[in-house]
C-alpha cells in the first residue's frame, strides 16, 4: 500500500484498502472555518444534539478576519455559540490567522493524521506526511454527528522533483510551473506525492506552498513522506507523538512525473486561471496597481522574509498598493522580532491583521474594475480578490515585492 492508503486503513480499523473502494474513517482533526456557518445549520437538520469529538473540532475565524459586515459580525457570533454550547474549546479567532497556518503553528498537523477542514487547500498539510483534504459544509456536519467521513480511496500520482533551483526560484515558481504543465484537472480525486532532491532541499515551509497548490490540479490531498527536516521542524516544537507510515516497495503509482527544475527562472500565473502559466520575462514590465504578499501560500515567515530582503532600503513605487498579510499571530510575531515588518512598512507596505483578507475577495484589499494585481495567493480567476473586471497574476513572495518596488512585474533576481 501506499502511505495514505496505510493512513486511510488505520483510520478505518482495517488492515488494508485499495484503490476505489470506499472507507469509513475516523477523523484526527475537524476544521470549521466561519465561510460555513451551514455547517451548523445542517447538524441540526439530520438531527445532531452533541458533537461526537468536541476534542477534535477547531474553529477558525480566517476568511472574515475582523468580520466586515454585519452578516460575517453575525455567523461568528453564532459559531461561538455553538462551540460554548457543545463545551467545544478549540477556537481559534479573528486575532490567530488562517487555518492551516495555525494548524501548523499550534501542533495540530502531523504525520499520519487525517485531517478535514471546510477549505480546499486542506492539501497543504501533505507537508507533514499526513492526509489533508477539504470537505463542504454537510460532509463536515456528518463529522461533528459521528466523528467519521467516508472517503473513497484515491489514486496516487507521484511527482518526482529535480535539480537546484536557481537563485529567485521558490516552490511557488515549481508549483505554477507544474499546474500550467499539467493542467487544473489533472489529478481530480487523486493523491499527488511530492519526491526528489529538490523537495528533499526544501523547508517545511516551501513543503506546504507546494502541497496547497496541489489543489489547483484536482487533487484530492497531497503527500511528502517525513524525513528529517520533518522531525526537525516537530522537535522544535516540542511534538514526539505522531506516527510515520512508509509507501511499500513495491507500490505501483497511477502515474509517475518528473520535472528538473535546475533550469528553472522565476514563473507566474496570468489571469485567469492558475494553469495559464509562464515564465516571468514574458510579462516585465506589465503595469500593477496592487501587490499582495498574503494566504496559506505565500504568507509564511519565509515569504515575508523573502519579500522584506527584496525591499529593504527600497521604495515601493507610488502607483502601488502593497500589501502584506501574515498568515498567522504566530508569524506575524516572529516576522516582528525578525525585524522583517519594520523593513516592510518602512518601504511603503500595508500591514494586514493575519487572516485570509483580500484572498478570497470579501474584504481588505478588494480590487476595483481595471485593476491589476501581483499576488503571492493561490486563485486568480475572475472575482477572486475583487471586481470581475480586475485581473489577478500569482506568483512568488519576492517577485510580488520586486513588483512592487517597479510598478509592473518584475523578476525579483536582481534585487536578492
Amino acid at each position: 500500500m501506499h502511505a495514505l492508503e496505510k493512513i486511510l486503513a488505520k483510520k478505518a480499523g482495517r488492515d488494508s484498502v485499495h484503490v476505489g473502494e470506499i472507507v469509513n474513517c475516523t477523523v484526527d482533526v475537524a476544521g470549521i472555518n466561519d465561510l460555513y456557518l451551514q455547517t451548523v445549520r445542517s447538524f441540526r437538520e439530520i438531527g445532531g444534539k452533541r458533537v461526537a469529538s468536541p476534542e477534535k473540532v477547531v474553529m477558525f475565524m480566517d476568511h472574515y478576519a475582523p468580520a466586515s459586515t454585519i452578516t460575517q459580525a453575525d455567523n461568528q457570533k453564532q459559531f461561538r455559540a455553538f462551540f460554548r454550547e457543545q463545551n467545544a474549546d478549540l477556537i481559534m479567532d479573528v486575532n490567530e490567522g488562517v487555518c492551516h497556518q495555525v494548524l501548523a503553528d499550534k501542533c495540530f498537523s502531523k504525520p499520519g493524521q487525517l485531517i478535514v477542514i471546510t477549505d480546499s487547500h486542506t492539501t497543504t498539510h501533505g507537508a507533514f506526511g499526513a492526509f489533508g483534504t477539504g470537505v463542504g459544509a454537510t460532509d463536515m456536519a456528518t463529522i461533528l454527528a459521528t466523528g467519521k467521513l467516508w472517503l473513497r480511496v484515491p489514486e496516487i500520482i507521484r511527482t518526482t522533483i529535480t535539480g537546484k533551483p536557481a537563485r529567485g526560484v521558490y516552490a511557488k515558481d515549481v508549483a505554477l510551473h507544474i499546474i500550467g504543465k499539467l493542467r487544473a484537472d489533472h489529478a481530480v480525486y487523486k493523491g499527488v506525492e511530492f519526491a526528489g532532491d529538490t523537495v528533499s532541499g526544501w523547508s517545511v515551509s516551501e513543503r506546504m506552498a507546494l502541497c496547497n497548490m496541489t489543489t489547483e490540479i484536482g487533487a484530492k490531498c497531497s503527500y511528502i513522506q517525513p524525513d528529517a527536516v520533518t522531525e526537525a521542524f516537530l522537535r522544535e516544537k516540542g511534538i514526539t507523538d505522531y506516527d510515520i507510515v512508509s509507501t511499500d516497495a513495491d507500490y505501483r503509482y497511477a502515474e509517475d512525473l518528473h520535472f528538473d527544475v535546475s533550469a528553472l527562472t522565476p514563473q507566474l500565473a496570468a489571469p485567469s486561471s492558475v494553469d495559464n502559466g509562464a515564465p516571468i520575462k514574458e510579462y516585465l514590465g506589465q503595469r500593477i496597481d496592487q501587490a499582495y504578499v498574503g494566504s496559506c501560500t505565500g504568507g509564511r515567515l519565509e515569504d515575508i522574509a523573502a519579500a522584506a530582503a527584496v525591499v529593504k532600503g527600497r521604495s515601493i513605487a507610488k502607483t502601488v498598493r502593497f500589501l502584506v498579510v501574515p498568515a498567522s499571530r504566530q508569524t506575524l510575531l516572529d516576522a516582528m522580532d525578525r525585524g522583517y515588518i519594520q523593513t516592510l512598512v518602512t518601504a511603503g507596505a500595508t500591514l494586514v491583521s493575519p487572516s485570509c483578507a483580500a484572498c478570497l475577495g470579501t474584504h481588505q484589499g478588494l480590487l476595483a474594475p481595471g485593476e491589476v494585481c501581483i499576488s503571492a495567493t493561490n486563485r486568480n480567476f475572475p472575482g477572486r480578490m475583487g471586481s470581475t473586471e480586475a485581473k489577478i497574476f500569482l506568483a512568488s513572495p519576492a517577485t510580488v515585492a520586486a513588483s512592487a518596488l517597479e510598478g509592473a512585474i518584475a523578476d525579483p533576481t536582481a534585487y536578492l
